[in-house]
C-alpha cells in the first residue's frame, strides 16, 4: 500500500509558527508516528525501536528534509516520502542518527529523539487538532480496523484459544495494511481478572474480549468487540454500562472542548457516568483512554489531568466494568460525535449519555455479539 499523502500545507504553518515560537531554526522527528505525521511514510525497520532509520525535519531556510544513512536514502525517497522532502544521506558505517542531524541542521533546533544539541520538543502538542486531510484518511483507517476485528470475530469458536485468536486478528489487520502494536484476547476468565488480558493458551470458553490497536499512515484507531457462546447473565448489563460511560466520555469532550476545558474535566465526567451506572469505582481499576491521532493515545486522561481539548480531534475512551469493555475511536468535532469503528455486520445498541455528565449525546455502539459454541 502506498504511503498517505500528508497535507503539507498544514504541516508548514504548524511548524513555522513553533519555530517563531521558539527562535528555533529547525525542528526534527525520528519517532516513527511523528514521522509519520510528517512525511506520510514510514521511518520504521525494526518494530522494537523507538526511534526509525531517518529523521523528518523542517528547516526554515531550506523547508523539508530528511537525514538517513545510504541503506535507507533510496528506498525512502523512492517509496516513503513525498517530492517536497530532500534527503540527506550520512555513509551508514560513519555516524548514528542523531549525530547525523546534529551536523546537517541548522542552529539552534529541537528534536523527539536524544540529538546532540537539540532541545527536546512534545510532538503531541503540535500533532492536536487533526487536519481535515487527517480526518478523511482517518475514516477509512477505523473501518478497516473495524472490519478486520469484526471478521475474526465471527469466525471464532469457544474452544480456540486466546493466543490462535490474537495471531488471526494481527493477520486480518496485516492484510488490511495495518500495523497492530496491541492485540489483546480474553475469554471469559481472564476478561474477567485483568483489563489487558494479553493472550495465552487459554480456550476462550463462554465469551471473549477481542481488542486492538492499529494504525496505517500514522493515524492510529483502537477497538474492542464482544463474542458471547454462552453468555453470563450479567454480561449484556455489564455491556450496557461500560458503553454508557464511553458515550459520556464522549459528550463531555465535545462539551470540554467547547469550554476550553481539560482532560481533567473529561475524567471528573467519567467518574460521574460511572457512578450513575452503579460502579462508582470501576475507574480505578483500568486508565479510561484519552485523544487519539498519531498515536494510540496523545494523552491518558487522570484526575485533574490538564491537557487541553481540542475539536477536530480523535478520541479513544475505553471504560471497562468488570469482564466488560466498550472501546472505538471517534471523531469529535465543534458540531458532530462521530464513530470511525463503527461495526459493519455487527450487532448494535443504541446507548445515552447519563444525565450526571454535561453535554447531550446518543450513539450506536457495538452489542455483544452471540455465537454458537
Amino acid at each position: 500500500m502506498p504511503p498517505a499523502t500528508p497535507p503539507l500545507a498544514d504541516r508548514r504553518a504548524r511548524l513555522a509558527t513553533y519555530l517563531d515560537a521558539t527562535d528555533l531554526a529547525a525542528v526534527w522527528f525520528a519517532r516513527p508516528n511523528s514521522f509519520a505525521w510528517l512525511t506520510g511514510g514510514s521511518n520504521v525497520v525494526d518494530r522494537e525501536g523507538t526511534v526509525g532509520v531517518a529523521a523528518a525535519g523542517y528547516d526554515r531556510e531550506a523547508g523539508f528534509r530528511v537525514v538517513t544513512d545510504t541503506i535507507e536514502a533510496p528506498r525512502l525517497r523512492d517509496e516513503e516520502l513525498p517530492s517536497e522532502f530532500t534527503v540527506d544521506a550520512a555513509d551508514w558505517y560513519a555516524d548514528s542518527l542523531a549525530e547525523a542531524v546534529a551536523e546537517r541542521s541548522p542552529t539552534p533546533a529541537a528534536a523527539d529523539f536524544d540529538v546532540p544539541g537539540c532541545e527536546m520538543v512534545d510532538p503531541t502538542t503540535l500533532r492536536q487538532p487533526l487536519a481535515d486531510a487527517d480526518t478523511d484518511r482517518y475514516r477509512a483507517v477505523g473501518a478497516d480496523v473495524a472490519a478486520a476485528i469484526e471478521a475474526v470475530g465471527r469466525s471464532i469458536a469457544a474452544t480456540d484459544t486466546e493466543r490462535e485468536v490474537a495471531t488471526e486478528l494481527r493477520a486480518a489487520l496485516e492484510a488490511r495494511g495495518l500495523v497492530a502494536p496491541v492485540v489483546l484476547v480474553g475469554g471469559d476468565e481472564r476478561a474477567q481478572a485483568y483489563r489487558h488480558y494479553t493472550p495465552t493458551e487459554t480456550a476462550l470458553g463462554d465469551y471473549a474480549l477481542l481488542s486492538v490497536t492499529a494504525h496505517r499512515g500514522g493515524l492510529y484507531a483502537s477497538a474492542t468487540r464482544t463474542v458471547a457462546f454462552d453468555a453470563p447473565d450479567w454480561l449484556a448489563d455489564r455491556h450496557r454500562a461500560a458503553a454508557a460511560v464511553e458515550v459520556s466520555a464522549l459528550a463531555a469532550t465535545q462539551q470540554a472542548a467547547a469550554d476550553a476545558g481539560t482532560a481533567g474535566d473529561v475524567f471528573d465526567a467519567i467518574q460521574r457516568a460511572y457512578a450513575a451506572v452503579d460502579w462508582p469505582d470501576e475507574w480505578t481499576h483500568h486508565h479510561q483512554g484519552g485523544a487519539a491521532g498519531f498515536a494510540g493515545r496523545e494523552w491518558i486522561a487522570t484526575p485533574d489531568h490538564d491537557a487541553s481539548v481540542f475539536t477536530p480531534m480523535a478520541y479513544a475512551w475505553n471504560p471497562t466494568v468488570q469482564g466488560a469493555k466498550s472501546e472505538g475511536t471517534v471523531l469529535v468535532t465543534d458540531n458532530t460525535i462521530e464513530p470511525l469503528t463503527l461495526p459493519d455486520a455487527w450487532p448494535t445498541i443504541d446507548v445515552a449519555a447519563v444525565d450526571a455528565v454535561d453535554g447531550d449525546a446518543t450513539l450506536t455502539r457495538p452489542a455483544v455479539l452471540h455465537r454458537d459454541p
